[in-house]
């Protein structure tokens, strides 16, 4: 059992969705004759569930459902996979994941090429940030207001205003029957991965919030059916409070946007990007930062942004500084605001945000991805900006609060990749323990939600746990050796975790418990 109130346990019992004991096997026994079911472990480790502080569900039904061009290889491979996937009677073709500079064209599809392999098919085919995507002609037919909307090019390239109208009207041609599949979908792929909370961030360039009644829908009449699926906490991305109160949202937060995304080149940047005269755009001031953060704090809600570039990020901190002088700094303390990415940002604004309470809900699998001195992001901004990008350790030494998520579709589930990723950051001065990773990823995603009672395993906590088949031993990581020697002592009480070094396998997930109900169990595994 990982958990750090009883570093030795080997076993717990749950009953009415809490965890009422951890202890030994031996003591075990005493609970026997009472219990609904005895699982025998048989070796396997034991940890609170995941949580993904920041998803997209209905997109990642969509994406699941689509044509998966994360692993095209070029811009022909794409429009092959294009040409070759199945009419079902659709209303839209969808595409996901696409990284042209990963290509050796190093350039998008145009709409012409789109339109021929497309067959003449409505099409909308999302860049892997989810910040631009190239649409067919049929689209545009469908959808005419695309063309006139900032942001729209005639190759079909849509970004900024055009991107936002195109999904709004990829939202029209898709029936609340296949949202609603596209949502079960992703929940379902989440128990799977081991992961019992989602934090949902929708928006109006994003998601419908009929999209909230749906997943309250799922959740009610799995539990009638003796099932259960994650937990979902609701973000609506508007600068319209009341909007979040009328959705019953956690907060007007989350995909509320300063900037855009690196990638599709609309991060909003201090200086030229490396690869293209442009600096990106910013799309709210640091006055509007102010306003909706004093409005949500006297309402009782989270404010939350989204802020990927370095000049974003340098506005949003100001107008929180502007905030705290108009309510005072205990008062944004207590509110627990959070903002979304935060890939570019300066120490003295790191400790800014550590002294207002701020969370970061970050997604360590983009450094994995695009970080580096030769990937995405180097090509887009010199290596020289990319090094110090995504700095989990130097935001937690400032004081700021992490949450791991994966921007789903933008990134697949997969919660243990995230720590290793933190934990082997391009950056060796930016490494995370794995410790450290593993708590941002549990318990971080319970405190950005300002729930502080789940996301660990203790005696009144939430039974929100998973069981995992874990390849290798369990160990203690971390980037300082002498520190990991001194964990390794058995007197130090430290919990072990699965050795994540790049060259092993991941731990794989048997069962997904949420609140004492079984969201997930492998056919077969336990007994």
């Amino acid at each position: 059992m990982h958990t750090p109130s009883d570093p030795h346990a080997t076993a717990l019992c749950i009953e009415d969705g809490q965890i009422v004991w951890t202890g030994d096997d031996d003591a075990s026994a005493h609970f026997a004759d009472n219990a609904d079911r005895i699982i025998e472990l048989e070796d396997r480790l034991v940890t609170p569930t995941f949580v993904d502080a920041h998803v997209h569900l209905a997109q990642t039904g969509f994406a699941a459902a689509g044509i998966d061009l994360t692993v095209a290889t070029s811009l022909q491979d794409a429009l092959g996979m294009l040409a070759s996937h199945p009419d079902a009677g659709a209303p839209v073709v969808f595409g996901h994941g696409w990284d042209d500079t990963a290509w050796p064209e190093q350039r998008p599809f145009t709409r012409e090429e789109v339109d021929r392999a497309a067959n003449g098919r409505p099409a909308f085919l999302s860049r892997v940030d989810e910040h631009s995507a190239v649409v067919s002609t049929a689209f545009l037919d469908t959808c005419p207001e695309v063309a006139g909307a900032d942001g729209f090019d005639a190759s079909g390239r849509v970004e900024r205003q055009a991107h936002h109208v195109a999904r709004e009207g990829l939202f029209r041609l898709m029936t609340p029957a296949a949202r609603e599949g596209a949502i079960l979908r992703a929940l379902r792929d989440a128990a799977r991965q081991g992961i019992g909370m989602v934090h949902e961030l929708g928006a109006p360039h994003i998601s419908p919030p009929g999209d909230f009644d749906i997943i309250g829908d799922l959740a009610a009449a799995a539990l009638r059916e003796g099932d259960a699926l994650p937990e979902v906490e609701r973000y609506w991305g508007s600068l319209d409070a009341d909007d979040a109160l009328r959705f019953g949202c956690s907060g007007a937060a989350g995909d509320l946007c300063m900037d855009g995304s690196i990638g599709s080149r609309t991060a909003a940047m201090h200086a030229p990007y490396a690869d293209a005269d442009t600096t990106g755009h910013l799309y709210l001031s640091r006055e509007e930062v102010r306003d909706h953060v004093v409005c949500c704090t006297r309402a009782g809600l989270q404010a939350g942004f989204h802020a990927i570039g370095d000049r974003a990020t340098s506005e949003l901190v100001a107008g929180f500084a502007m905030a705290a002088e108009s309510l005072g700094a205990p008062a944004l303390v207590r509110a627990r605001h959070r903002v979304e990415h935060l890939e570019m940002v300066s120490w003295p604004d790191m400790r800014t945000l550590g002294e207002l309470g701020v969370t970061a809900s970050v997604q360590p699998v983009f450094d994995e991805l695009w970080g580096g001195t030769e990937s995405l992001y180097a090509q887009r901004l010199g290596s020289d900006r990319a090094t110090p990008m995504n700095p989990y350790a130097s935001l937690n030494r400032a004081g700021v609060a992490l949450a791991f998520g994966s921007d789903t579709p933008v990134t697949s589930f997969g919660p243990w990749a995230a720590v290793r990723a933190a934990a082997h950051h391009h950056t060796l001065s930016e490494r995370l323990t794995v410790r450290a990773a593993f708590n941002a990823h549990t318990r971080g995603g319970w405190r950005a939600a300002r729930r502080d009672e789940g996301g660990v395993i203790a005696v009144g906590a939430p039974a929100s746990i998973a069981v995992w088949d874990v390849p290798g031993e369990l160990v203690v990581q971390t980037p300082d050796p002498r520190v990991a020697a001194w964990s390794t002592d058995p007197r130090a009480g430290v919990p072990h975790l699965p050795d994540l070094r790049p060259d092993n396998d991941l731990p794989s997930c048997v069962m997904t418990v949420v609140a004492g109900n079984i969201a997930y169990e492998e056919p077969g595994v336990l007994r």
